[in-house]
């Protein structure tokens, strides 16, 4: 039995685990993104509210708005919670909403 060569293979093995991992977690991260950017569209629709007016309400740049508009922008808590209040929206629940 050849060891360098089964060694080789489990650590080919390993990192292949790790990039599926790795790309089903941007999977998650780009489906959540989504359904962010639907709903704060919807709701500046419904709002009748632009980007600009929505980076004033929030205190930061159309280009970023227009950045997380895209799906280009990972998002802090804090910025979450500008969305939320900003357009009266819930993007989640909070660990109080959960039964």
């Amino acid at each position: 039995m050849n060891t360098t060569i089964d060694n080789r293979t489990l650590t080919q093995t390993s990192v292949n685990e790790q990039r599926v991992n790795m790309e089903q977690e941007v999977k998650d991260w780009e489906k959540y993104s989504r359904q962010i950017v639907l709903a704060m569209s919807k709701r500046m629709a419904e709002l009748g509210m632009t980007q600009q007016m929505l980076a004033e309400k929030m205190n930061c740049t159309q280009q970023y708005v227009s950045k997380v508009l895209k799906g280009q922008k990972n998002m802090s808590l804090e910025t979450l919670c500008k969305i939320e209040s900003t357009l009266g929206i819930e993007i989640f629940k909070r660990p109080d909403d959960i039964e």
